[in-house]
């Protein structure tokens, strides 16, 4: 979900104390509580959701695991805040948190007026359509008409008026302030069709009292590429934070998992040594201000890409999302990241 800019005088406010927070070294501070603050979704399954006993686990979750593990060379030494839409960017932009990896799409307000950074995009994505099967339509586009339940003061929001002015269709907008009002209308029948990212479609179909009687209509009608963020003014912290991003596709192209990460330190690869911080004259990881080890760490704890969609979104999950555009850049996706040397 992608809330709309925050007013000019708290967008004012909240930029000051964002650059206030990033004047430290956030690796340094970081270091120094040993721990990293890692805003989260309140609950979006497969992405970022706590069990019964407080555990969270998820896509954006596992992401912030791999930080800790290239920071620490422990996953574990992270804390979770949970973030609404509403105030997931003030967290931020105050130093609450060091991280942002909530299922957030980057966009140039954000990345300018909100003095936020953006760079590694964990998720491509796109606003979707879910209806009832009974309601028989296997278009967006035989919409004109229908009841629709959606956030207030999202992009999303703005997305759903222009999508149906362009395509001259009517329809009555349905709309609540909180997620959970959204979902329990929806699932209540108050409304036809559900609009938010594909993503979180998938996830809140599983919610429902009856996931089986709803589907997803084909019609992607925006860009959302969901990515990670921090604080503007730490380039050190931004480029940590891009790179295990980066590191973690990487792995997924050379083709080293949590299985063979081990293994694969012996191969005679000079990148596939460097990249596991082997090769004996590598700077890679304290050009970072890391180990050198720093990806395999991420790695050997976490994952590459690859095993975390799968496991937490992807085929081995309640919500088997395909990877289309998420596939690799050399497996039909568009999932690219720079070479490690």
């Amino acid at each position: 979900m992608k809330y709309k800019l925050l007013s000019a005088a708290v967008g004012a406010a909240v930029f000051a104390l964002g650059a206030s927070a990033a004047s430290a070294t956030t690796l340094g501070d970081v270091k120094a509580k040993g721990f990293i603050q890692c805003g989260v979704n309140t609950g979006l399954a497969g992405f970022a959701a706590p069990d019964a006993s407080g555990n969270w686990s998820g896509f954006d979750v596992d992401f912030c695991h791999a930080v800790s593990a290239a920071v620490f060379g422990d996953p574990n030494k992270v804390k979770f805040t949970p973030l609404s839409a509403a105030n997931r960017f003030p967290a931020l932009q105050s130093g609450e948190v060091d991280v942002l990896a909530r299922n957030t799409t980057w966009t140039i307000n954000r990345d300018t007026a909100l003095g936020l950074n953006f760079r590694f995009v964990n998720y491509y994505d796109g606003q979707g359509f879910m209806v009832r099967k009974s309601l028989n339509v296997k278009s967006a586009l035989e919409l004109s008409g229908a009841s629709v339940c959606v956030q207030s003061g999202t992009t999303t929001e703005l997305n759903l008026a222009d999508y149906f002015k362009a395509n001259n269709l009517q329809y009555n907008p349905v709309v609540f302030e909180k997620l959970d009002e959204v979902n329990a209308a929806y699932d209540s029948g108050r409304c036809d069709v559900y609009t938010t990212d594909q993503s979180g479609l998938y996830s809140l179909r599983l919610t429902l009292k009856n996931p089986d009687e709803h589907m997803i209509l084909p019609e992607i009608i925006s860009k959302e590429p969901l990515a990670p963020a921090v604080r503007q003014g730490d380039d050190q912290w931004f480029d940590i934070v891009s790179w295990v991003g980066y590191a973690m596709v990487n792995a997924e192209e050379f083709g080293i998992t949590q299985a063979n990460v081990d293994e694969m330190k012996n191969s005679p690869n000079p990148d596939i040594k460097r990249f596991l911080g082997v090769e004996a004259d590598t700077k890679i990881g304290t050009d970072l201000g890391l180990t050198n080890d720093w990806a395999y760490n991420i790695v050997k704890n976490v994952g590459n890409y690859g095993e975390v969609f799968e496991k937490n979104i992807g085929q081995g999950s309640p919500l088997k999302i395909a990877r289309g555009l998420n596939a690799l850049w050399n497996k039909g996706g568009i999932q690219y990241a720079p070479p490690v040397r």
